[in-house]
C-alpha cells in the first residue's frame, strides 16, 4: 500500500484552543493538494491509536477514523508519511496519504452528475382554475353538525 484516501472524522467538534476554532471552517479553507500534518496521539484519552490531522495553518481539522488509525499509525512509525487535503464532498472531508516519501497524487475529481428528476405524476384531465370567491367544501373536515 503506497497511497490511500481516508476520511477526516470529528470535523463538527470545536477545537480545544482558546478561540475554539471551527474544524469544518478550516476544512473549507483547505484547497485540494494543501499539505496537512498527521500527528500520533498515544496519550489520547479516547483512543491510544489516534492520529490527528492538522492544516498547514496550525489548526486541527479532525482525526483519521478509528478503523484506519491503527494501520496508519503503525505505518507512520515504520516509514515516512506525507498527507495532503484531498477534498470536501457532501458533509465530509478527505485526505490522501502516501507512505515512503514524496507527495501523494490526487485522483481525478469525480464529476458532479446531475440527479435525475423524479417522474411527474400524471394529471387526470385539465387543471381547474382556482376561484378565490368559490366555496370548496372540505370532504375530510370535522363533523360538528354545521
Amino acid at each position: 500500500m503506497g497511497e490511500l484516501t481516508t476520511s477526516i472524522v470529528g470535523i463538527d467538534f470545536p477545537n480545544e484552543d482558546k478561540s475554539k476554532s471551527n474544524r469544518r471552517m478550516e476544512c473549507m479553507l483547505c484547497a485540494p493538494g494543501d499539505v496537512v500534518e498527521l500527528r500520533l496521539e498515544p496519550t489520547n484519552p479516547f483512543d491510544a491509536n489516534a492520529v490527528a490531522v492538522w492544516s498547514d495553518r496550525g489548526t486541527q481539522l479532525g482525526y483519521v477514523s478509528a478503523e484506519r488509525a491503527p494501520l496508519i499509525g503503525k505505518r507512520m512509525k515504520e516509514d515516512e508519511a506525507t498527507a495532503v487535503f484531498q477534498a470536501m464532498h457532501g458533509s465530509g472531508a478527505y485526505i490522501r496519504i502516501r507512505f515512503g516519501g514524496g507527495l501523494p497524487t490526487l485522483p481525478d475529481p469525480v464529476p458532479d452528475v446531475p440527479k435525475p428528476q423524479p417522474p411527474r405524476q400524471a394529471r387526470s384531465g385539465p387543471r381547474q382554475v382556482y376561484d378565490p370567491h368559490a366555496f370548496y367544501p372540505d370532504e375530510d373536515g370535522p363533523e360538528f353538525g354545521a
